[in-house]
């Protein structure tokens, strides 16, 4: 069907940069929404950021401008730019995709995860 699969994460200094890249690949018309959610141990997954296809950008308050989303649409890919990370950014983090799989339907997938870790 539809496979979105993250890659970018690992370990980072506090203050340092990731960019996580989710490619999304296999059958479908068209990919509406792509966003980025995170969810660290013990905690209720939460969104990051979202984007449009024509690249309309969703964030949470919280980030105050740490993290940037972006797509190309081509690829079908979404990329999140984060900077000044600390150690409260440490989460796994998940694409989420909400794509047109036929004519009338549409669903939402995600991805596996990739784990973000910042640490000294």
């Amino acid at each position: 069907q539809v496979h979105l699969v993250e890659s970018g994460g690992g370990l980072v200094q506090p203050g340092g940069s990731l960019r996580l890249s989710c490619a999304a690949s296999g059958s479908f018309f068209s990919i509406y929404v792509m966003g980025w959610y995170r969810q660290a141990p013990g905690k209720q997954r939460e969104l990051v950021a979202s984007i449009t296809s024509g690249g309309s950008t969703n964030y949470a308050d919280s980030l105050k401008g740490r993290f940037t989303i972006s797509r190309d649409n081509a690829e079908n890919t979404v990329y999140l730019q984060m900077n000044s990370l600390n150690p409260e950014d440490t989460a796994v983090y998940y694409c989420n995709a909400d794509v047109q799989i036929g004519p009338v339907d549409g669903k939402d997938y995600w991805g596996k995860g990739t784990l973000v870790t910042v640490s000294s």
